[in-house]
């Protein structure tokens, strides 16, 4: 993709899931990467799996996105490691799920270290850039655009993210592209959770049948966006949640119509 070789990016959330394979995406496309992640051991390993393919274009620091000094700290390591960021990721988000028994701790860890740390990291961006161009990518999620079973704190954190990347990237343009995108179900280890016995192999009919490519997304499909949206090729892009769904987004009651009745119909 244009615009991608020799530029420096941070990727929050970097250490496994869709983060891990932004980052992977991101040095595959000669792009240096510092990355992120609360847990020191599983950072370290990615760090070490990464450094084996691509040498010392990718580091890592062990940060909280919840923590009050993490933007600066993140700024102050990609600068002494690589110099200044032309890309910003943000991808770490916490995953907590709960409606009417979400406690007011719930509700602040949620923002916290969702959207509001989103926020914080792109006024970071911005405030540090001396550069005339660069561009940030947030990732949403379907559960921003649907109603989700007792899922009050993660879907209304994942909806405010399309807010904010409209608002950032009206007031930080033209020199910096704001987008954002939204994922389906993806193949990760937080979704591997959800299945009935905790394996790919008892995948809920929903992630058949509620997507119109009819599998779960791979992560380093998510990646390939998250890049084309980071690069030259999507220059003309900015304030824009791109749907990447697999088509779940563009379906109705009816789903697939394997099971529909309606008019028309056989």
């Amino acid at each position: 993709m244009k615009g991608l070789k020799g530029k420096i990016a941070i990727v929050t959330g970097g250490s496994r899931g869709i983060g891990k394979a932004i980052v992977n995406r991101l040095l595959e496309e000669d792009v240096r990467v510092l990355f992120c992640g609360r847990d020191q051991k599983t950072g370290e390993n990615t760090l070490a799996e990464f450094k084996k393919k691509y040498g010392d274009k990718v580091a890592f620091i062990a940060a909280d996105m919840e923590g009050r000094e993490t933007p600066a700290k993140l700024f102050a390591k990609v600068k002494e490691v690589y110099g200044e960021p032309d890309f910003l990721v943000n991808n770490a988000f916490p995953f907590t799920a709960k409606a009417m028994d979400a406690t007011y701790d719930d509700w602040i860890h949620t923002f916290m270290a969702g959207p509001a740390a989103y926020a914080r990291m792109i006024a970071e961006f911005a405030g540090r850039k001396t550069k005339k161009e660069g561009a940030i990518v947030c990732i949403s999620s379907i559960s921003g655009h649907i109603a989700q079973p007792l899922r009050w704190t993660y879907n209304a954190a994942k909806g405010a993210v399309k807010q904010l990347i409209r608002c950032a990237a009206l007031d930080l343009a033209p020199a910096i592209r704001v987008n954002c995108l939204s994922p389906a179900w993806v193949k990760t280890d937080e979704v591997l959770k959800a299945t009935p016995d905790k394996t790919w192999e008892s995948t809920p009919q929903a992630w058949n049948e509620y997507h119109m490519l009819e599998r779960l997304q791979e992560p380093s499909e998510i990646a390939a966006v998250t890049a084309f949206l980071l690069s030259d090729d999507a220059g003309v892009v900015t304030g824009h949640d791109m749907d990447a769904t697999s088509g779940y987004l563009a379906m109705g009651p009816e789903g697939l119509g394997k099971t529909a009745s309606f008019a028309g119909s056989s």
